[in-house]
């Protein structure tokens, strides 16, 4: 079963240096509907003004991850970690016991556009920690690649939680299968383009919930670069 989360139902914040889209409950958007889905919590896609951005503040117990669509985020964290996440980059940050970090545009003049995407640990009070690693795409164009896992098996980042999170990119005649073992959850958001999962078609900023389903089917894609979740079978985070 397929449920869309169509893109323009998503809650927006608005401010002179940010456009946000919230896919779940964030901030001053709340859907009872719409408090997140498996141990996915938060997907904001989030558009910053040149030099602008998120100014310090501090998080614990949460595993965060950054996806650049489009230009450069600079990123400092309390870790002593000092990086610039560009298109390609994945950035995880497990906030632990506590870290507190900011997030800014590193260029003075164009946009940055990323997906920040929270997901609820299995570990409470770990020792924070840092990763970044590249996956282009090239390396992603017409399959789905491993971005992470419990193991961070194979190129992929470790993350504290039974989930594994695949990228792809996908054009005219390419096409992708994953396999769901039985009793799992997964979620897809189209970070761009258009395509069809299990038949249904998906735009850019549309997401899917999807259960009892034994595979993935990743089909007519149009410039297409998708995040798919492979989660464990609960509708709240945090159970």
């Amino acid at each position: 079963m397929i449920e869309v989360r169509p893109a323009q139902h998503r809650g927006i914040a608005r401010f002179d240096w940010l456009f946000s889209r919230h896919t779940f409950s964030f901030g001053n958007y709340y859907d009872p509907k719409q408090s997140g889905f498996s141990d996915l919590l938060v997907i904001n896609e989030d558009i910053v003004q040149a030099g602008k951005g998120f100014d310090t503040h501090r998080h614990r117990d949460m595993e965060i991850f950054t996806y650049v669509i489009d230009g450069a985020l600079e990123h400092k964290d309390s870790m002593g970690t000092g990086s610039i996440i560009e298109v390609g980059d994945v950035q995880l940050m497990t906030a632990g016991t506590g870290v507190a970090h900011s997030e800014f545009n590193h260029s003075p003049t164009e946009l940055v556009h990323f997906l920040q995407i929270w997901l609820v640990p299995n570990k409470k009070s770990v020792q924070p920690r840092y990763q970044q690693r590249h996956f282009s795409r090239a390396y992603k164009q017409g399959q789905l690649r491993l971005l992470m896992s419990p193991d961070g098996d194979a190129e992929a980042l470790a993350v504290y939680q039974d989930v594994r999170v695949y990228a792809g990119c996908f054009g005219d005649g390419e096409q992708a299968q994953l396999t769901l073992a039985d009793d799992r959850y997964a979620y897809v958001h189209v970070v761009r383009g258009s395509l069809t999962v299990n038949g249904t078609a998906l735009n850019a900023g549309d997401g899917a919930r999807i259960r009892n389903e034994s595979q993935i089917d990743l089909q007519q894609g149009h410039n297409a670069e998708v995040l798919v979740f492979d989660l464990r079978p609960q509708e709240q985070p945090g159970r």
